[in-house]
């Protein structure tokens, strides 16, 4: 099974970027707190999460058409790959999210964008940001407005269940990895 040691590893070749080993913390962050509300194995989805951009460093206008046989060969289950191939469901490929760890992964990638967006602009960062604080932002389409709220909300209902909950488990999970997140703030608290 795929540890976030192992998949560290494996992203280390393509994703140098800080925004990006940033983003894929988040994701990481996001997907454990998934899995635990789930009942599934938490370090299997964070490894998934961190996973997820794979190729998309090095083939932006291509993502995901250069992970499917790379990850494969680097000994990544098939699962776990198509998982990562679900998240660009509609938007770069048309493999559907069908367990919960595929219909997380298209949710979560999305809504880390708005939420690391809100905790930055607190002076306490993420440790004391509230579902309420994050509702208000997302409404506001100007914030954040590269973050497809569209696809947020699909995913939570593909999820069966609502945004304020699925927002609420992602802040939970993303605030246990404040200080790897940089989302500490510039404050103390």
């Amino acid at each position: 099974m795929l540890t976030v040691e192992r998949a560290k590893e494996i992203n280390r070749e393509m994703v140098t970027e800080e925004s990006l080993v940033l983003h894929s913390l988040n994701v990481m962050a996001a997907m454990g707190a998934m899995a635990e509300h789930f009942g599934e194995d938490k370090e299997h989805w964070m490894a998934v999460g961190y996973l997820h951009d794979y190729d998309y460093e090095k083939y932006p206008e291509e993502h995901l058409d250069h992970t499917e046989e790379a990850l494969l060969n680097a000994g990544v289950d098939a699962a776990d790959v198509r998982a990562i191939l679900s998240h660009g469901y509609g938007i770069r490929n048309e493999v559907e999210p069908i367990t919960n760890m595929e219909k997380s992964l298209y949710t979560v990638d999305e809504l880390t964008g708005i939420i690391q967006a809100c905790a930055r602009m607190r002076p306490h960062g993420i440790t004391d940001l509230e579902v309420k604080s994050f509702m208000k932002k997302f409404k506001d389409k100007r914030f954040a407005a590269k973050c497809n709220r569209e696809l947020i909300l699909k995913g939570c209902e593909m999820l069966g269940m609502d945004l304020k909950d699925v927002a609420q488990i992602c802040i939970e999970g993303m605030k246990e990895h404040a200080e790897e997140l940089h989302l500490l703030g510039t404050e103390e608290a």
